[in-house]
């Protein structure tokens, strides 16, 4: 049952020119192409939540026999099948409007595609979506699980000084971070924590707490944090590698700055 808070939620219907801007984003296509050429088998039938553009399912159908393309909004799903006829493989893949919370497909997948992510794992519903599916498959087809794309998940935390002026205007706020460009008001004071490490087969937890230390490297005034979100989207056996993708770091400004110095723990 949807409420009305939840219709409020970024991860119900994000708008479709944010999925469009997805399409830019070059560290999360090649990773997404990369770990779907290598989980999706030939022959193999795959399951999709969220599919957006549907760009996710075009990937797996290359090797896929069929691919189930789960979208919710309607204006996504019309036009997921309207850029799909204009691709190969689209006679594999079947756009199906449901709530991925709900949807079953009608014989068992080998793949799982679900990209409901945000940093910190806040906002879309990826863990949600995952367990509810996990569930409702067993019972339905008393089998094993299939693969998961995502298939892991670790987060981090790092200790840092930020500069929150902008143009002489002061406003310590959240702030997201491109994780493959330099930020240069940013002063790492230290190397990440890690404070979450998940497995999609495992059981996942709807609320996550962590109690540990920030070594701190460097002194300075620790004003914030930064969230890391990387996303293990395969990983590689026979090479000994992982296929990732990190998200935008998060930044969350401090009540009170902490004045630091090396070797402090904090």
């Amino acid at each position: 049952m949807t409420t009305a808070r939840d219709k409020l939620e970024l991860g119900q219907f994000i708008p479709l020119h944010y999925h469009y801007n997805m399409l830019s984003d070059n560290a999360r296509m090649t990773s997404f192409k990369e770990a779907l050429d290598y989980a999706v088998r030939p022959g193999a039938r795959v399951l999709e939540f969220g599919g957006g553009t549907g760009v996710l399912s075009f990937f797996a159908a290359k090797n896929a026999a069929k691919v189930w393309c789960v979208e919710r909004n309607p204006e996504l799903a019309n036009e997921a099948r309207r850029i799909l006829a204009l691709n190969p493989f689209a006679e594999k893949i079947e756009i199906v409007e449901a709530d991925a919370m709900e949807y079953l497909p009608p014989e068992p997948v080998d793949v799982v595609i679900c990209e409901m992510l945000h940093v910190g794992m806040l906002r879309e519903k990826q863990i949600a979506v995952i367990s509810s599916f996990k569930e409702r498959y067993i019972k339905k087809f008393n089998c094993r699980l299939p693969v998961f794309v995502p298939e892991a998940l670790l987060q981090a935390v790092q200790p840092i000084q930020q500069n929150f002026d902008f143009y002489g205007f002061y406003a310590p706020t959240f702030l997201f971070q491109d994780p493959v460009v330099i930020q240069s008001r940013t002063q790492e004071l230290g190397d990440p924590a890690v404070y979450q490490m998940t497995t999609y087969e495992e059981t996942l937890p709807e609320v996550f707490t962590w109690e540990g230390f920030m070594q701190i490297n460097g002194a300075g005034s620790l004003n914030a944090v930064r969230f890391i979100t990387k996303n293990i989207l395969a990983v590689v056996v026979k090479e000994k590698r992982t296929i990732d993708w990190r998200m935008q770091y998060l930044v969350i400004p401090l009540r009170e700055p902490i004045s630091v110095k090396k070797d402090d723990k904090i």
